[in-house]
């Protein structure tokens, strides 16, 4: 496998985007918005950086307002930098953004930010459930139940907690997305645990849609294949980092402004038929459905 990256190994988890050589893309100086959240609230989780940073903007750029969450202390540099940037790149009827510190995988903390959300806007139009860390085993025997309680609680806990609350605040028409992960389709023998609570986000999409489709709530999902995100330095070794994304068919990563026009999509009136469903910005994987 050929080097996509220099290497680099970032030691805590969540990465910071800030320190990332090169740092992701989160802007395609092409993309060209027209309005398709104007007027609606977004709750995006992890949009201080990678693929929530990239959607934050999009969202801000569609005319949306938009809260994110980020982890206080580990990324309070690349979260001050992601709402400089959406409160200089949104439109002139949306309200000023903000960002809110918070651990998501306890259900209080979830009930706090949908509460702080509500009381600075009035409600919840979109919610992105997009928060998540990983790390690299070499067996199933090396997961604890500590462990596995901690992965489980920021990637699948988060969103039932999330979701939950903010139910009690969105109105017919609104849209919850998820991001699962090419691995819930095509395994990962390293990233078992990841890989579990993604198939399990696939899941849960495909009960919630049902769910709340008499009450014309869409659910729908996301799942990226390898993307140039924080996760990636703070998950992987240097020699890992270094080839990301090398053994995609494509050959390379994708960059997180690759991915977030999907959240577009499914969060504005052009996916009104689609509940249920994941997309699959990949990389020409083939996604077993």
């Amino acid at each position: 496998m050929a080097q996509q990256f220099p290497p680099q190994k970032q030691d805590t988890q969540p990465g910071k985007e800030h320190i990332m050589d090169p740092n992701p893309q989160f802007i395609n100086p092409n993309y060209k918005p027209a309005d398709k959240l104007r007027g609606k609230v977004a709750l995006v989780t992890g949009g201080d950086s990678g693929i929530g940073r990239a959607v934050c903007y999009c969202f801000a750029r569609e005319g949306a307002t938009v809260a994110f969450t980020y982890v206080k202390g580990q990324e309070d540099k690349d979260a001050a930098d992601t709402l400089k940037m959406i409160t200089e790149s949104k439109t002139r009827d949306s309200k000023e953004p903000i960002s809110i510190p918070a651990d998501l995988g306890f259900d209080a903390n979830c009930k706090s930010v949908v509460d702080q959300v509500v009381g600075k806007y009035g409600r919840i139009d979109i919610l992105v459930n997009n928060a998540a860390e990983q790390y690299m085993c070499r067996s199933v025997e090396e997961i604890d139940e500590n462990w596995l309680d901690r992965v489980f609680r920021t990637n699948i806990y988060s969103h039932f907690f999330l979701t939950r609350h903010a139910l009690k605040n969105m109105q017919e028409g609104s849209s919850i997305i998820c991001t699962t992960s090419v691995n819930a389709y095509k395994g990962n023998a390293s990233l078992l645990d990841y890989t579990s609570t993604k198939g399990a986000i696939v899941a849960f999409i495909r009960g919630l849609a049902l769910q709340l489709a008499s009450k014309n709530i869409r659910v729908n999902g996301v799942a990226p294949g390898p993307v140039w995100t924080p996760l990636i330095p703070a998950s992987f070794n240097e020699d890992k980092t270094s080839k990301f994304g090398s053994e995609c068919p494509m050959g390379r990563a994708g960059q997180p402004s690759e991915i977030a026009p999907s959240f577009v999509f499914l969060a504005s009136e052009d996916s009104s038929y689609y509940t249920g469903q994941v997309l699959h910005p990949n990389g020409t994987y083939i996604s077993m459905f």
